[in-house]
């Protein structure tokens, strides 16, 4: 018995840590009334202390308990959805630099799907973009190093690192016969989120790739440029969502509320009533009436899901593309008093209409399927893994009339560059057309 007694002092004082620790993962110094369940929690924290002080008294090696403890936080999140993690002070660092347009690595966005570390989307100038890393890619070796047993927050630190510096990772590909190396040089990324080009003197393109601190600015400066250019004569306006992963929300919905004069934008629910919100539209700010045609393929995910659920739903603008990742869902980032942080998943989101996107994605009114790469033109085209593919993914919840599915399919695209977008290009020149057939010119 008087082996124990020696452990009492780290006990209470590890508990009481824990506890304050779990304080600030629920809610950041809330106060909650104590339920029956309380002393549940701490006769399981009581377990856990008891499980610390073994390791530390009796492990072969010295063991440090904040690793210990970090372990044990990773370990618990990894009990939930594939986006709830936990983030160390050096990781929720990066994700704060990431969120203002700047961090180090190869420029991938990357999923777990059925165990494997899969690519989510490439963004667009980075080494991995320029490489040929494709969506869908499954890296099955960092370093030589399997990734079958790295939790996402674990790829995450070995993929990124200090500009110059080399990795090597083992991709397998639909069409590929045995998995192949990709050597890559990380760089300084550098994600300019907002990317514009006046398309034949008359129709505005603007690419967002993700939505940042600055996205609606850039967004606003990008619309002015197009009108300038074309002397206020755009005819027509094509929104790239393509292999955006999302981003923060509320710059999404101020993108969408661009394109919608009134309405309901996008609408949140979670288990706590602070979780529930609404977002609309305001008339103050909305663009020119432009045709709209929104591309989306199966690597836009969570923030222009939004956008394009919003746009689809109020009947603003005409969806092209493949369907959608499928990311219902809402992560709120708690920051920790140690310097780490929470991406903790709080809510699920929807549409105007009341459809959940979660696990299902959102069905393009016209579906136009890209070409695959030359060297597998022989083969089908790697699916985007969905949300629906991940571990854990949380279910979906209706709300609404399910969307009726695409009107129609287009499968031989015309041209061999980009067919997604001649295709909407050709929709916006109709558009032009019928107007003018209507005018009586």
């Amino acid at each position: 018995m008087s082996r124990w007694n020696g452990m009492r002092n780290f006990k209470i004082i590890l508990a009481i840590s824990l506890v304050f620790l779990l304080g600030i993962t629920i809610g950041l110094s809330r106060s909650y009334k104590v339920s029956a369940r309380s002393d549940t929690i701490y006769e399981d924290l009581k377990i856990f202390t008891d499980v610390i002080g073994l390791l530390q008294k009796e492990y072969v090696e010295e063991t440090n308990s904040k690793d210990l403890v970090y372990g044990a936080i990773k370990g618990m999140l990894e009990t939930l959805d594939p986006h709830s993690a936990f983030m160390p002070p050096n990781m929720y660092k990066e994700m704060q630099e990431e969120t203002k347009g700047r961090f180090e690595g190869l420029g991938i966005e990357i999923t777990i799907k059925d165990g494997v570390l899969t690519v989510v989307s490439p963004i667009e100038d980075t080494p991995a973009f320029r490489a040929g890393v494709l969506a869908g890619d499954q890296i099955l070796k960092i370093d030589g190093e399997s990734t079958k047993n790295l939790t996402l927050m674990d790829s995450v630190k070995r993929l990124r690192g200090p500009k110059g510096t080399k990795v090597t990772i083992t991709i397998m590909r639909e069409g590929f016969a045995k998995p192949r190396d990709f050597t890559l040089t990380r760089d300084v990324i550098p994600i300019r989120s907002v990317r514009f080009e006046l398309l034949e003197k008359q129709y505005g393109y603007i690419r967002l790739s993700q939505f940042q601190e600055k996205t609606e600015g850039e967004f606003e400066k990008a619309l002015k440029s197009l009108e300038g250019e074309s002397k206020g004569a755009i005819k027509g306006l094509i929104l790239d969502l393509r292999n955006n992963p999302g981003g923060l929300l509320d710059q999404a919905v101020k993108v969408a509320d661009r394109f919608i004069e009134s309405g309901l934008i996008v609408s949140m629910e979670g288990r706590r009533e602070e979780q529930k919100m609404k977002f609309h539209a305001r008339s103050q700010g909305t663009a020119t009436r432009y045709p709209l045609v929104v591309l989306v393929n199966g690597g836009s995910a969570s923030g222009s899901e939004i956008v394009a659920g919003a746009i689809q739903d109020h009947g603003r603008g005409i969806l092209v593309g493949t369907q959608t990742f499928g990311k219902g869902s809402v992560q709120t980032i708690f920051p920790l008093k140690d310097g780490s942080g929470l991406r903790l998943t709080t809510a699920r989101y929807y549409t105007p209409n009341g459809r959940s996107i979660q696990a299902k994605g959102v069905m393009p009114d016209i579906i136009v399927k890209p070409l695959p790469p030359e060297e597998e033109k022989a083969t089908a085209l790697p699916r985007h893994p969905t949300e629906k593919d991940l571990e854990r993914h949380l279910t979906d919840i209706e709300k609404g009339p399910p969307k009726e599915k695409p009107k129609r399919e287009e499968t031989k695209p015309k041209k061999p560059d980009d067919p997604q977008l001649e295709r909407a290009l050709e929709l916006l020149k109709s558009w032009d057309i019928f107007k003018n057939t209507a005018k009586g010119k």
